[in-house]
């Protein structure tokens, strides 16, 4: 396989962070899960606890020939309110926060000023952190592919 790279943002209830994703040409697989807290391998009731420090995020694998991180992160702007600290639309809580976790110095670099150009475009303050990635705990299988599955809708912002 050519060269592929890692993604991982936190948007809201990732259901739908993982469809929009997933949508994109040149994205190989999305994930579901766990970023940013301390305890190891939590559960989607652990997570919901608000307890554990964990936001529920995705992980993007992508192919940089096809889709560049800066598009992906066009994306991200354009998925969420990242003004909103944490919460996205009914669901609170700081694991619905906004985050961007980066696996490179590069990545960390196009991220910040990519921050810098969406909050251009807004009249509010952007809450969304960037950081380097730490673990990523994969979600339970039931929350893979979710919409897939369920022949649900994307959740409401």
């Amino acid at each position: 396989m050519a060269d592929v790279e890692k993604a991982t943002f936190a948007a809201g209830c990732f259901w739908g962070v993982e469809d929009g994703f997933r949508n994109i040409p040149g994205v190989i697989d999305a994930i579901s899960g766990y970023i940013g807290g301390a305890k190891a391998n939590p559960s989607y009731n652990e997570v919901c606890s608000g307890t554990t420090g964990h936001a529920e995020a995705v992980e993007v694998t992508f192919d940089p020939a096809k889709v560049s991180y800066d598009q992906l992160l066009e994306h991200f702007w354009q998925s969420h309110n990242p003004t909103q600290m944490n919460r996205q639309g009914p669901d609170v809580g700081t694991q619905y926060r906004s985050g961007i976790f980066t696996h490179s110095p590069a990545q960390d670099e196009t991220a910040r000023a990519s921050k810098d150009a969406a909050q251009a475009r807004l009249p509010k303050a952007i809450a969304t952190t960037i950081e380097p990635a730490p673990t990523f705990w994969k979600a339970e299988e039931y929350h893979q592919r979710y919409f897939e599955k369920n022949g649900a809708g994307h959740c409401a912002i």
